[in-house]
């Protein structure tokens, strides 16, 4: 099992796939990647020799910023919004969609469970 950036590769996907594991690297980044190397998009995990390993910790090491490192970037940008007050950022500390989305039916991942309103009843003919 392949460990780049602090996560295991999973061995039997394909590099390019295997790549998208890691938090900050897409489908995009990780075709980048493995066309910088020269590695064949058929090629597997299991297939790679420690040299191609080592070279592809190197690119996302000097290129990419990934897992702890962005993680810790987003969180700071959110806090800076939050702290500046803005739209965006009243919408973070609210726990709503931040992008416009609507919420008057939808958005229960944001808002979580629905709650039910104590009293009301449906109204019978």
């Amino acid at each position: 099992m392949a460990r780049i950036a602090g996560v295991n590769i999973p061995t039997q996907k394909r590099v390019v796939i295997g790549l998208t594991y890691i938090f900050g690297i897409g489908k995009y980044n990780a075709k980048s990647i493995v066309e910088k190397i020269g590695i064949s998009d058929s090629k597997r995990v299991f297939d790679l020799t420690d040299q191609e390993i080592l070279k592809i910790r190197e690119i996302i090491d000097s290129d990419y910023k990934v897992e702890g490192d962005l993680r810790r970037v987003i969180s700071t940008n959110i806090k800076r919004i939050t702290d500046l007050g803005c739209y965006r950022g009243l919408r973070h500390r609210k726990r709503l969609p931040v992008r416009g989305q609507r919420t008057h039916t939808n958005a229960r991942t944001r808002k979580g469970k629905a709650i039910a309103i104590a009293g009301k009843k449906m109204v019978t003919r």
